[in-house]
């Protein structure tokens, strides 16, 4: 019987640890091997149609469309806007992450193709490492801000 118990138990901590092997590994900041977007190591999401995103799209404050608030880049964290206009130039850029694919993993931004959106690092200052301050470009030139390490997203309305 202690022998049953104790397989048992060896095998709920191995189910336990396959688990959370998966569930870390589609975080966006797993290590990807160069070359390797992170996006083609997960099942590709379906390619979701969605309006173009302009500052006409905005009814109010939240984006027809995409469910998402909008921002204007003038209200950005200055910060932010040193990264915006890093993006404009095409860099260089601070750190080493910055323009690496963006997996859109928490599936808050509109669905598009693996590749389609770069994530871009917001200094923080104060903090030691990245922090959690992150511009998301997408292929077709909209931005988002995230201030909470992709727990949520703004729509850049850049130009205001």
């Amino acid at each position: 019987m202690k022998g049953i118990a104790r397989l048992l138990t060896l095998a709920a901590v191995l189910v336990l640890v396959v688990g959370l092997g998966i569930v870390l590994s589609g975080t966006p900041e797993a290590p990807v091997s160069p070359g390797v977007s992170a996006s083609s190591t997960a099942a590709p999401a379906p390619a979701a149609s969605s309006p173009p995103v302009s500052p006409t799209t905005a009814t109010g404050s939240v984006v027809a469309g995409s469910g998402l608030e909008a921002v204007a880049a003038s209200s950005l964290p200055p910060e932010a806007r040193e990264t915006l206009a890093l993006i404009a130039r095409g860099g260089p850029y601070p750190y080493s992450r910055d323009g690496a694919v963006f997996g859109n993993f928490e599936r808050l931004l509109p669905r598009k193709p693996g590749g389609y959106y770069k994530e871009f690092t917001v200094r923080t200052p104060g903090e030691s490492d990245r922090g959690a301050r992150r511009i998301v470009a997408g292929g077709s030139g909209e931005k988002y801000y995230t201030p909470d390490h992709y727990e949520s997203f703004l729509l850049i309305l850049e130009g205001q």
